[in-house]
């Protein structure tokens, strides 16, 4: 059966002008809701100027474990064994940087840790992934496009120079990464994280390396895994057992600043 359907008559016609000033003032409008910052509408909007971007305040380096760049893109753009996972930046062996989420945006990339008073590092990182198998060198060509990166995120973010750490540095139970083959003296002597003055003195006596540990920023829970860590970034070595030199580094590390 067929049905007639009933048509409204056409609304007047618009002058020319002033459908096209409509059309330009909707596509302000719109333009203006997609670019404006979200509003509860539980509230009476009132701008102040006395704000800023949520920055972050730390840089955390990984490595992949991955045997190509194109198979850590595809993981960081979906999901590893433990769910969904991305970082901020990927580097390639050659150098060439990708970026996979904005810097203002929180990626997911530490996980469960801490760094000092920080204890929900995603919300307050940067996430730089190396690829890396885990057992190779880092190439030069990597390092130094890491270290143009670095200096790029922390001039334009203003993330202090200091704050720059290892996955494993804020999970030492859980993580091994970038691992004691990373060069973090280099990026010391580029003027980014943290490294013992060459004439630092030895410990003194009674000195207690856990409450040094922890002033660092290391997460101290599992102290074994602590001292590891802390092994892998500053000597470069395996073991859980502190000996002299590391006392020394830690000492030369746990005191404050010069002002």
């Amino acid at each position: 059966m067929s049905h007639t359907l009933l048509r409204p008559s056409p609304a007047p016609a618009l002058p020319r002008l002033l459908r096209g000033g409509a059309a330009a003032l909707l596509v302000l409008a719109l333009a203006s809701c997609a670019s404006g910052p979200a509003r509860n509408p539980l509230a009476t909007w009132r701008a102040s100027p006395n704000q800023d971007l949520r920055r972050p305040i730390l840089i955390v380096i990984h490595f992949t474990d991955q045997d190509s760049v194109e198979e850590s893109l595809q993981t960081l753009s979906t999901r590893n064994a433990g769910g969904p996972v991305s970082a901020h930046y990927l580097i390639g062996a050659d150098g060439k940087r990708f970026q996979l989420v904005s810097d203002e945006r929180r990626a997911w990339h530490g996980g469960a840790g801490s760094w000092g008073t920080i204890t929900d590092v995603n919300s307050v990182s940067i996430g730089i992934e190396l690829d890396n198998d885990g057992h190779s060198p880092f190439a030069q060509a990597q390092i130094d496009s890491l270290l143009v990166l670095l200096e790029d995120l922390c001039t334009r973010l203003r993330i202090p120079r200091t704050q720059i750490v290892g996955h494993e540095d804020i999970a030492p139970t859980r993580k091994t990464d970038p691992g004691p083959l990373f060069p973090w003296k280099r990026l010391a002597d580029a003027g980014f994280g943290r490294w013992p003055a060459a004439d630092a003195p030895p410990a003194p006596e009674g000195f207690d390396p856990y409450t040094a540990l922890r002033l660092i920023g290391y997460p101290i829970a599992d102290r074994a895994a602590a001292v590891r860590a802390f092994r892998h970034h500053f000597r470069g070595l395996e073991g859980e057992t502190l000996d002299g030199e590391d006392l020394r580094i830690l000492n030369s590390l746990s005191q404050p600043p010069a002002p």
